[in-house]
């Protein structure tokens, strides 16, 4: 890739309740500019940086990712994916919020620690960051496989695992992530921990074909990103988008199922930690 060839790196908006609502009290206390009582400026100004300075210190205070991860996450910070969908080498728009980041892939990788897993199934990879962290904690004889449906994106990955001596441990499959699911039931496949971060239109579909077709082992665990989705799951359903409305159906759906039980994490845009009993 030429120096031409790379954007300069975007400021990322905010995609997390968290990261929206310090947004939004910073455009309200420059909105209102002195023009309120000190008091009511002061707390304004507190409740900014009790949210502002949350997840800042949250990075702070969690173990730094490894050379590869760090890498991986600037190059995909600078890649123009913009200009890639236009060009058509992505078959959907992508942008660097997607990625999971420092602490949502160190609270991956301590899972799977945690669980002792050794069979990792990951539902959208987008570039490579959460498989790669679970990577680092699988033992040196266990899997993760990754779906991915853009070829650009899997490739892309591919590239960043061939740089970390735990990118082998990964197995890329590209297309549907449905169709893929199906095609690892029907060889047998079984899976400790799961890792869903794809189409939020199907979460469901995933949910329920991981459970029904034996994808997961009883006692798994499968972890899913975005299930809080910028606050539109809490808001009411006239401030929900489709995505929005598919987590709040999908959040009612694990919570009603009986097969399962279920923490959801305010981490990022909302983690949820399903046990399948």
């Amino acid at each position: 890739m030429s120096q031409s060839d790379v954007a300069e790196k975007p400021i990322a908006r905010p995609v997390t309740p968290l990261g929206i609502l310090a947004k939004q009290l910073e455009t309200i206390l420059q909105t209102l500019n002195g023009k309120t009582s000190a008091q009511v400026a002061t707390e304004l100004n507190l409740a900014w940086r009790l949210a502002a300075g949350l997840d800042p210190y949250i990075e702070e205070c969690t173990t730094n990712e490894s050379p590869a991860l760090a890498a991986l996450a600037k190059k995909t910070a600078y890649e123009a994916w913009g200009q890639r969908f236009h060009e058509g080498a992505t078959v959907r728009e992508l942008e660097q919020e997607m990625l999971s980041g420092h602490v949502e892939g160190q609270t991956l990788k301590m899972f799977v620690y945690m669980t002792k897993a050794k069979k990792i199934l990951e539902i959208g990879m987008f570039t490579g960051y959460s498989a790669l962290a679970m990577a680092e904690a699988l033992p040196p004889d266990g899997e993760l496989v990754a779906c991915e449906i853009d070829p650009y994106t899997a490739e892309f990955a591919q590239v960043a695992f061939q740089a970390s001596p735990h990118g082998e441990k990964i197995r890329v499959e590209v297309g549907s992530a449905l169709e893929i699911l199906q095609k690892l039931a029907a060889a047998g496949e079984t899976f400790d921990f799961v890792f869903i971060d794809a189409d939020k239109k199907e979460y469901v579909k995933y949910f329920h074909t991981l459970l029904e077709k034996d994808l997961l082992v009883p006692g798994g665990f499968i972890c899913v990103d975005n299930t809080l989705l910028q606050g539109q799951v809490y808001l009411s359903p006239d401030n929900r988008t489709p995505n929005g409305e598919a987590i709040a159906q999908f959040n009612r759906t694990v919570a009603d199922d009986p097969r399962v039980e279920q923490v959801l994490l305010p981490l990022r845009d909302g983690l949820t930690i399903i046990r399948r009993i």
